[in-house]
């Protein structure tokens, strides 16, 4: 089997120390996180982490099957590339004298669709929103012209698919609160 990404949606109670349990699932199997982000759900009090990584069909499985084990949570999926929308979100802050001297940094921003969020004397700071390779090339194009910082954020996804999560958030909900 080969490799490819996978990413896998982990639907939880809001409980301390559930993300370290779940990181030393990949852990103990030696697996990289690509990425991780973890927000509220469209159920009140259930949180969804999401968290990318490049495995077999196999072990992804298998690692959803583990997750699943743990007391919090309530149902973890998994699904490739091509079943979801995705997008990340990159900040990077460049020297002001860098990008007014050069007016080839305005027009590759806009060739990007970034935008800029913030200025002053010293520094700009661009935002890209995209896929992970979108926010690499503008990355690699900034790069020469003094990036003063830069970070990414964690892939965010919904399925294209209709997910039957929310009827199984929603007897969670209802039996939470009984």
């Amino acid at each position: 089997m080969e490799k490819k990404n996978f990413t896998v949606s982990v639907y939880t109670e809001n409980n301390i120390g559930l993300l370290s349990r779940i990181a030393a699932i990949f852990l103990k199997r030696h697996i990289n996180i690509e990425s991780i982000t973890a927000s509220k759900s469209e159920v009140n009090e259930v949180m969804r982490f999401i968290i990318v990584v490049n495995v077999t069909e196999e072990k992804v499985i298998k690692i959803v099957g583990q997750i699943e084990k743990q007391i919090e949570v309530i149902k973890a999926f998994y699904h490739t590339d091509e079943e979801l929308i995705y997008q990340e979100t990159a900040l990077y802050k460049i020297r002001s004298a860098d990008f007014v001297e050069d007016l080839n940094i305005q027009d590759f921003i806009k060739e990007t669709n970034a935008r800029i969020v913030t200025v002053t004397p010293q520094f700009f700071v661009i935002e890209k929103t995209g896929k992970r390779q979108e926010t690499e090339n503008l990355y690699e194009k900034l790069k020469p012209y003094g990036l003063m910082q830069f970070v990414r954020s964690g892939t965010i996804a919904v399925s294209k698919n209709e997910m039957q999560i929310s009827e199984i958030l929603e007897k969670f909900n209802t039996n939470t609160v009984s």
